[in-house]
């Protein structure tokens, strides 16, 4: 019987770029040290951190301005026992996986078909919430999740739906937000129909040849992606440290559960 690779041991190949990610800022205290360690770019690590911080209902690294290398961060105690708890579970995960090798002919082959059904997506922005309530309409149900932070987001999905992903109040629930969905304003008291604004921090801005990346922090910690024009970029006037606000419309906001 052929032996299983180690990587196929570890299962998700992403899931382990991003506690080797943990474990390196942990180990230097910089965000940009560990992404060279690891052959990343600096903008790569961010985008990872502020999507682990996204998708957890704690922070699992913290910022700290002036750390050694221009990129001071810490992990968490919660980042720390997460850590913890992973690695251990990767040492259980091999061993049993290594057993079913032994005892199930082809295990190998049916094992990696297994692993293709984790979900991956291109929507840039992810938040892992709770359904706090739901509305049903004839034909379509609201949803309203609350993302941690007291951030809530509103999703407008037909009632197949509601009833395939089996939502009810308490039901954990990711959301799915494609950057170039996203709307910026400045204007805190703009009226518009979009059922969701989440107002927060600009903390980056990347200028490419025809649209800008516009990373905004929202108070309770966790970050958004929108891209925009670079003229839209140029005539909000928008810097960092400056105050945003991104409108999305309930049927942008796409609802996933893990099965």
């Amino acid at each position: 019987m052929k032996q299983m690779s180690k990587q196929n041991l570890l299962g998700s190949g992403r899931k382990h770029n991003h506690l080797e990610l943990l474990e390196r800022i942990d180990a230097s205290g910089s965000i940009s040290a560990a992404a060279n360690a690891l052959g990343m770019s600096y903008k790569a690590a961010w985008d990872a951190v502020e999507n682990i911080n996204n998708l957890s209902a704690q922070p699992l690294v913290e910022r700290r301005v002036g750390g050694r290398n221009g990129g001071g961060a810490v992990l968490t105690t919660h980042g720390r026992r997460l850590v913890a708890a992973y690695r251990r579970l990767d040492k259980e995960r091999e061993r049993v996986l290594a057993h079913l090798n032994q005892v199930v002919d082809d295990f190998d082959t049916y094992y990696e078909i297994i692993r293709r059904f984790d979900m991956k997506t291109s929507a840039r922005n992810q938040f892992l919430g709770k359904v706090v309530r739901i509305k049903e309409g004839a034909v379509n149900a609201e949803v309203v999740l609350d993302i941690g932070g007291g951030d809530e987001l509103v999703a407008g999905i037909t009632l197949d739906s509601l009833n395939h992903l089996k939502l009810v109040e308490g039901t954990e629930t990711y959301a799915l937000v494609k950057a170039q969905w996203i709307i910026l304003c400045t204007d805190n008291d703009l009226k518009t129909s979009a059922r969701n604004r989440l107002c927060g921090t600009v903390a980056r801005c990347q200028e490419g040849a025809v649209n800008s990346e516009i990373i905004l922090e929202l108070p309770g910690g966790k970050h958004l992606t929108a891209i925009v024009t670079n003229d839209s970029y140029h005539d909000l006037g928008l810097k960092p440290g400056m105050r945003a606000c991104a409108l999305i419309k309930a049927s942008h906001v796409i609802l996933a559960v893990s099965s």
